[in-house]
């Protein structure tokens, strides 16, 4: 805690000098008017909130370890502003809506289906007259979800990640790979797996979210689209390109030889990996933290392999991850504690402990600037890593992150076809042909999160 207050001290004082932040509108300068009495001051003085004397219940979906550090920090805005914020992991559509929601992209996609059910987090800091101190404008590689048709804040991305690589640093080591030179392309992966394959690893390499990291972030990584976007209309798929047949073709002759081991379409290959079983990794740079808790060996970390022969690779991956949702007819006294809990996660200290503790992007300039201190280069190795592979280059239109590639309905799809091609029911081409068929006979993307035309057709096929 005193590293954090250090670094927090040398920043701090340079955080937003030109950052463009967001800032909700404040209030006007009040006229001179005769001093009240003492006692009326006292009052006036007194916090908005602080008329409000009951819980606020944040419902969360990220994990045991990851809800955690979650508790920690909303344990420490509740001692320091006498408020009262209760973290739950309970179903969120049984009972009473909870005041806060920190969704999967599963039920935050059943969250936005129907009639609104959140209030814009934009609305609800203006309202309360709190800054909200995050960039001025969405990074390109960044999912739009959480943001209006106009660009306008209406969820805070509390949850960012993008996929690295993770090493056994010391199965390296045994088998005579230097852990200081990563692989840096497929290729070159593939010569270590062999190394490691043939020392006796049963497990070489496994992956978690495999449509997410092989075949949204892949694309991106390569400048190639996932979908086709005709001015704000996006889909059907477009996977069905060189690059992905070759990309998923690899992979096949990997699970093939048992170089590759898919364990399910979420995140169940990290237990793998961190128990040791597996060597090498691709997973949420947000991993990481886990993982130097629960793992006996020195985890290394890279950026995300390329394939060197595809002209002007590596270009960017994509940021993504749940977002704080502020729920839908709430009391006024109850946004005002709300908006001051997101004025405190946004707050220098707070970031770096959420950046430190749970691994996600940082969300404005002094936790970036955080990022990059050799203060804390152990500790936040992987956000580095993750943010040097966003910003490898600027995005372009073909590498931007899109709502379509995230939809419910379109990764269930992905997912399908990539456990056929696992299953040797299918050739790689087939599969991607397949998804692209499949994908023609979903509505198109067009709309943001506060309009739902559209988003009822897609949760219902995503449930189906």
């Amino acid at each position: 805690m005193k590293l954090i207050q250090a670094i927090t001290t040398l920043i701090v004082a340079a955080a937003f000098v030109g950052t463009g932040t967001v800032q909700a509108a404040a209030p006007k300068k009040p006229a001179a008017t005769k001093k009240a009495p003492a006692k009326a001051r006292a009052a006036k003085a007194e916090p908005a909130s602080a008329a409000f004397t009951g819980e606020i219940e944040l419902v969360q979906q990220l994990g045991k370890d990851k809800g955690e550090q979650l508790k920690r920090l909303v344990e420490r805005f509740n001692a320091e502003s006498g408020q009262k914020i209760v973290v739950s992991e309970r179903d969120w559509q049984q009972g009473a809506l909870p005041d806060l929601l920190i969704l999967d992209d599963d039920d935050e996609a059943r969250f936005l289906a129907g009639k609104p059910r959140y209030k814009p987090l934009f609305e609800v800091m203006k309202e309360s007259r709190e800054p909200l101190q995050t960039f001025k404008e969405r990074p390109g590689v960044m999912t739009p979800v959480p943001l209006d048709d106009k660009g306008r804040i209406v969820a805070l991305p509390v949850g960012l990640s993008t996929p690295i690589m993770y090493f056994n640093r010391d199965a390296f080591k045994k088998v005579g790979l230097d852990p200081s030179q990563p692989p840096k392309t497929w290729f070159d992966l593939q010569q270590a797996l062999g190394k490691l394959a043939d020392a006796g690893v049963a497990c070489p390499y496994t992956t978690s979210y495999p449509a997410w990291v092989h075949i949204e972030n892949t694309s991106a990584w390569h400048n190639e689209p996932v979908a086709a976007t005709n001015g704000k209309r996006e889909g059907p798929l477009q996977i069905n390109n060189l690059l992905m047949v070759k990309h998923l073709a690899m992979m096949t002759s990997w699970y093939k030889s048992r170089y590759l081991l898919i364990f399910g379409d979420r995140d169940e290959a990290e237990a793998k990996f961190a128990s040791g079983e597996c060597a090498v990794l691709t997973a949420p740079s947000s991993s990481f933290p886990t993982f130097s808790r629960v793992a006996k060996f020195d985890v290394g970390m890279a950026p995300l392999p390329y394939h060197d022969d595809i002209p002007g690779a590596p270009q960017n991956t994509l940021a993504d991850g749940p977002a704080l949702w502020v729920a839908a007819g709430k009391k006024p006294e109850e946004y005002k504690v709300i908006a001051k809990f997101v004025s405190f996660l946004l707050t220098p200290q707070s970031q770096l402990e959420w950046q430190r503790n749970a691994g996600y992007l940082p969300l404005n300039r002094t936790a970036l600037l955080a990022s990059s201190s050799e203060l804390l280069s152990s500790e936040l190795a992987n956000v580095r890593v993750a943010v040097k592979q966003l910003a490898s280059k600027p995005p372009t239109p073909e590498s931007r992150a899109t709502r379509y590639a995230r939809r419910g309905d379109v990764r269930k799809i992905v997912s399908e076809e990539l456990d056929a091609v696992w299953a040797n029911r299918v050739t790689p081409k087939a599969a991607l042909d397949a998804a692209v068929a499949r994908s023609r006979a979903l509505p198109l993307d067009d709309v943001g999160p506060t309009k739902k035309a559209g988003l009822d057709r897609s949760v219902a096929r995503a449930q189906r």
